[in-house]
């Protein structure tokens, strides 16, 4: 079994209305228990209690439950589910289906059911958790021998059910994103670049910058960062500007990442600096962009990725450092190994 490291953090909740439609699932928002009489305010909420040790420097492992499995294997994860009414609330604990689409991680309604999902089990179908406690379950993850290389998304739901009145029933539940990818030994790099920069501005005046990103690698993502703004005729500078949360990217999907500049700013032009991040992959992009005037989009600027040349040219540095210290050694000891033959010549002579 892989090594386990400890890890309670709060994670993706969605809520569904009595419809059944799904909400896109984020990593911010409880949602509130569907309420029975004298169940009090609160909430149902669901934490991650371990991780695997090789992903503890990954945030997004601390969030979700996230591996690259061979075929074959299984693996565990505890869970624990917290209620916080001053009602004891019976927590139905289940896996259902997810996808990516348009930029967001979607649970599919109801209890549907895709390859993922049919592989996880629950040691506990329900809880009973009592106001103000919590209490864990086990999620196993058992991948069929004949499981095809991919990645797969399912979710890990806590469901509380309730009567609204008037014959209306509300289901509530808040749950754990699964990514898993299928494949070798080893997982599959994860990866993703800009295509382009735009500048705009919404009917209010307020600047936007959209970018339009591809993942290129073998992983699903979830990105985050920043946006900063330089004058290119000036000093002037503005941001950092945080990124729209809530765009996930599915291998080869492609979809834009907003910004908003929530500062008044001129028209430009500007030296964009865009870092994204999705877990332990950081990258950067710079485009020179300039918002319009008034309501509207300006052209799609084009994007320089950062290159790691400078960690390359340092490393160059290092290196001629390096050589010419050895070669100052080298150089110190043929002439010390001269000066010593020069004074032994020295000495047979006046002999």
């Amino acid at each position: 079994m892989r090594s386990l490291v400890p890890v309670l953090a709060l994670v993706t909740a969605a809520l569904i209305a009595v419809t059944g439609a799904a909400s896109p699932a984020t990593n911010t928002v409880l949602a509130a228990p569907a309420r029975s009489s004298g169940s009090g305010s609160g909430s149902v909420g669901v934490r991650l209690v371990d991780i695997p040790a090789d992903l503890a420097d990954d945030p997004r492992a601390r969030h979700y439950i996230i591996d690259n499995l061979r075929p074959g294997t299984t693996v565990r994860r505890r869970i624990e589910v917290l209620n916080t009414t001053d009602s004891t609330l019976h927590v139905e604990v289940y896996p259902a289906a997810a996808r990516i689409t348009h930029g967001s991680f979607v649970g599919a309604a109801g209890r549907k059911r895709n390859e993922l999902s049919s592989w996880t089990r629950l040691k506990h179908r329900t809880l009973q958790v009592p106001a103000h406690d919590t209490l864990r379950d086990t999620v196993t993850i058992r991948v069929p021998r004949d499981a095809a290389p991919g990645e797969r998304y399912a979710v890990v739901w806590a469901q509380v059910r309730g009567n609204r009145g008037g014959g209306i029933s509300l289901v509530s539940r808040t749950g754990i994103r699964m990514y898993l990818s299928v494949g070798g030994h080893n997982p599959p790099a994860p990866n993703f670049t800009a295509r382009t920069m735009t500048a705009q501005r919404g009917r209010d005046g307020h600047a936007i910058v959209r970018a339009q990103i591809i993942n290129t690698g073998g992983r699903a993502l979830d990105l985050s960062g920043t946006l900063k703004l330089a004058s290119v005729s000036g000093s002037l500078s503005a941001g950092p500007y945080q990124v729209q949360l809530g765009t996930s990217l599915a291998p080869h999907q492609s979809e834009p990442v907003m910004i908003p500049v929530t500062d008044e700013v001129a028209d430009g032009p500007w030296r964009a600096t865009l870092e994204l991040r999705s877990g332990l992959l950081v990258k950067k992009f710079h485009a020179k962009i300039s918002f319009p005037h008034t309501h509207g989009m300006a052209p799609a600027a084009a994007v320089d990725a950062e290159t790691s040349s400078g960690g390359a040219l340092k490393g160059l540095v290092a290196g001629i450092l390096l050589l010419g210290t050895a070669l100052l050694i080298i150089t110190n000891r043929v002439r010390r190994r001269h000066e010593r033959t020069a004074d032994a010549g020295s000495g047979t002579t006046t002999g």
